[in-house]
């Protein structure tokens, strides 16, 4: 199979699959930026289904994982190997088990891409799988009954919103600036840190939003030294009681994520007016957190019956509010502060 051909279906029913919501984000991108960042997302989602994938042994995710992150990073390195890795365990969606058994479609289509494209896609990967082992040896060993291990310290925190997420901003970043837009007048370093701070406040809010689910499998994401000011343990927020003692900490990591969220809307900002299609890819992810910040605020966020998440209805109209003001600079510029504005009130 060629390296268009492939692209071509991997980049369709494939990733609508596996993802609906970045599928909508990737169609809208011009067609000379998607494949790259389509296929650094299959290939990432491919090392999230190994790494998330709690019913199989810890040793075993392991290997997976740097198997196909080496094999990822080098061309001549040996075909993945996950033989011992069970495909049929509950957590891994059939749409998964398909993309884990296409990944050397994925890896021809790597191998053949432009070098500059290639050297993204490998930097952005190994940082992200690093992070995911990273996350493997922190939390891997416990299992759901057993107690809760918690980040030590904000500093964990912010270092683990880079390598799963942050980076992904860097990637991006790259790629639109050499592909799209490269003589355009930008300051890039402040541009470099607003789209990494843009992929930190999208994974801060996700690992906000699963805190019971998390909880449940034995993981804590936020500080044990701040819930220890708090007069908390880990093991205590299984109490959706405790959640308003919870309630400093937690909003003020709200905070921090709706001020990462504000960086990446400077970003937005700053991608030249003419890229349309760019502006819109990162408004919508952005003015969704922007929505979902609003319900974390909201009581319950203890509760694992209840899963935060914004409606069809609500995407709608936040995907009609960018398009019509798009023409508007200043209704444009001003959409972020005024939703916040909205979610404050």
């Amino acid at each position: 199979m060629s390296g268009a051909v492939g692209s071509s279906v991997l980049l369709t029913s494939l990733l609508r699959d596996v993802s609906r919501s970045f599928y909508l984000t990737l169609r809208v991108l011009p067609s000379r930026v998607r494949a790259p960042i389509g296929l650094a997302y299959l290939l990432a989602r491919a090392t999230d289904t190994l790494a998330d994938a709690s019913s199989v042994p810890v040793a075993v995710r392991r290997r997976a994982l740097e198997s196909l992150r080496d094999r990822i990073l080098d061309g001549q390195a040996p075909p993945p190997q996950w033989a011992d890795f069970d495909t049929e365990s509950p957590e891994v969606t059939a749409a998964e088990r398909t993309l884990l058994e296409r990944i050397p479609e994925a890896l021809a289509i790597l191998d053949h891409s432009q070098v500059w494209q290639k050297d993204c896609i490998r930097t952005v990967l190994e940082t992200i799988v690093g992070g995911q082992i990273l996350d493997l040896d922190r939390f891997g060993g416990i299992r759901p009954g057993e107690g809760v291990l918690s980040l030590s310290n904000a500093e964990a925190l912010d270092d683990y919103t880079y390598r799963v997420a942050g980076c992904v901003g860097e990637f991006w970043t790259r790629i639109c600036r050499n592909q799209l837009f490269p003589t355009a007048s930008l300051d890039d370093a402040a541009f470099q840190a607003d789209g990494i701070r843009f992929g930190k406040g999208l994974q801060l809010i996700n690992i906000l939003r699963d805190l019971p689910k998390d909880l449940q499998a034995g993981r804590c994401y936020l500080p044990c030294d701040e819930l220890a000011r708090e007069g908390l343990s880990p093991a205590d927020l299984l109490d959706p009681t405790v959640e308003d003692r919870l309630r400093p900490v937690y909003d003020q990591w709200l905070h921090q994520a709706e001020e990462h969220l504000a960086a990446g809307w400077n970003y937005v900002r700053s991608i030249p007016s003419d890229q349309v299609r760019v502006r819109l890819a990162c408004a919508w992810p952005i003015l969704i957190g922007v929505q979902t910040l609003r319900r974390l605020r909201e009581p319950g966020v203890l509760d694992a019956r209840q899963r935060v998440k914004i409606s069809r209805a609500e995407v709608r109209s936040i995907l009609w509010a960018t398009l019509w003001r798009l023409p508007f600079k200043r209704r444009w510029d001003g959409l972020f502060d005024s939703m916040r504005t909205v979610i404050a009130s």
